[in-house]
């Protein structure tokens, strides 16, 4: 017998969409978030030659700095006030997730402060996303201030101006993401880098046509291409949706005459428990020393270092040796971020506390033991997964030279957020129903 919340999901239509007349005011708030957000993408920061910059972006497009201007829906390119995004905000999430797990005065405020200890920990979240803001800026402007042609005027005044300017826009978006998790729908900060992806998806899918209509591209290949597209998203839907649900009982117990618990529940375990963040960290990583040698093979190098650029030639999009330590790289984190964001024996002695057991088997050590056993199998799978689904366009682009501009990881971003948010539209409606029917009741219950 289905429950009263599917029940009510089967009942959801445009009728009950019409009458969620507070979902309405945060889709509106959303979408006016975003339309700020398109702006600032596109409102250089003062001092900078367009014209010098674009070129000098051109020839590093497919480093570290495509990748980021892909996330930022093209305001790298254009040295907008939003060129960071909010990637100092993701980088200082994760730094601070890592450090619950092996700094003790942060892992006691996560499992004890409660409330309290979670909003200490988001403040801590702020002020490392500052700093990383600022070095990273700085970085930008003093290697902006230093090459020759890019700066109209530089010096002290630009390097603290372009400082201020983009550690400014990423405090900005910081601030616009929270506001959109809770005035708006969806998770403000995936919404931000999903809107920056979608953004650049026209250009790219004019870049496909315009090499079809010349004639650099077969008709068939991409008839291809848009196939892969299509199936890569349908195994993205069904991969998110799956899991693993483990059966968790809850004995019963006698208060003076009466019997309570007694209850049976699931605790579902995703196949992909990292999300996007392996395929992310891996192409930070793989991509940022290569685009750093990219600028030193720009220049006058030595003899002993001559071997530079064909080093940076191997490891670019498409060659084997990116290929496989890409995939390398993706494995090995979702591993590592999985053991981050889920703790076995902190789960196994939270069933515990609760007097919960998974059937056949012992509370405490035990269940911490066959939890982990079946995350890492879960984990094995997931892997695969992100890293066939990360692969493909390195694939396409390598081995059959083919001009595939949406890499694994935007599409994967893509089809998360809005899975995501259609999730939560959904939540609202059945909120919304649930207080219709709440307040029919009380009507009857009057009349009575």
């Amino acid at each position: 017998m289905a429950s009263a919340a599917e029940q009510l999901a089967a009942n959801l239509n445009f009728g009950a969409f019409a009458k969620a007349t507070e979902l309405h005011k945060r889709i509106w708030f959303t979408l006016m978030a975003m339309v700020v957000y398109r702006l600032g993408t596109y409102i250089p920061i003062p001092g900078i030659d367009p014209v010098a910059f674009q070129e000098a972006f051109t020839g590093q497009s497919k480093g570290i700095l495509g990748m980021f201007n892909m996330f930022s829906g093209g305001a790298v390119e254009r040295m907008a006030v939003f060129a960071l995004n909010v990637m100092p905000y993701i980088s200082a999430s994760i730094i601070v997730q890592l450090l619950q797990t092996v700094y003790p005065p942060w892992e006691k405020l996560k499992k004890d402060g409660g409330e309290a200890g979670r909003k200490q920990l988001n403040q801590y979240t702020r002020y490392l996303t500052v700093v990383l803001a600022v070095f990273q800026s700085f970085t930008i402007a003093a290697g902006l201030s230093q090459s020759p042609g890019m700066v109209e005027n530089p010096g002290l005044f630009f390097i603290i101006s372009t400082v201020v300017t983009l550690t400014g826009g990423t405090m900005f978006l910081m601030w616009l993401g929270e506001q959109i998790t809770s005035r708006g729908v969806g998770n403000g900060i995936s919404l931000i880098i999903f809107a920056g992806i979608v953004a650049v998806l026209p250009q790219y899918i004019f870049q496909s046509l315009e090499l079809t209509r010349s004639g650099a591209m077969n008709p068939a290949t991409l008839f291809v291409i848009a196939a892969l597209v299509i199936v890569v998203t349908v195994a993205i839907v069904f991969m998110e949706r799956s899991q693993r649900r483990l059966l968790v009982q809850y004995p019963k117990r006698q208060v003076g005459n009466r019997m309570f618990g007694g209850d049976t529940s699931f605790l579902p375990l995703k196949i992909n428990t990292s999300g996007v963040i392996p395929p992310i960290f891996a192409s930070s990583l793989l991509l940022l020393p290569t685009t750093v040698m990219g600028f030193a093979a720009q220049g006058n190098l030595p003899a002993w270092l001559q071997w530079l650029p064909y080093a940076v030639g191997q490891l670019t999009h498409g060659q084997p040796a990116f290929i496989a330590l890409y995939g390398a790289l993706i494995v090995f984190f979702c591993f590592f971020y999985t053991s981050v964001v889920f703790n076995p024996e902190d789960t196994a002695e939270n069933l515990r506390k609760y007097g919960g057991f998974l059937p056949g088997i012992r509370p405490g050590k035990r269940t911490a033991e066959y939890l982990d056993y079946v995350l890492t199998r879960l984990t094995v799978i997931g892997a695969a997964y992100i890293t066939i689904v990360c692969l493909l366009p390195e694939a396409l682009i390598g081995f059959f030279n083919v001009q595939f501009y949406m890499g694994g990881t935007s599409l994967l971003i893509v089809v998360s957020v809005t899975m995501d948010t259609v999730a939560q539209i959904q939540s609202h409606l059945l909120a919304h129903q649930y207080e219709g029917l709440i307040k029919k009741s009380k009507l009857r219950g009057r009349g009575r």
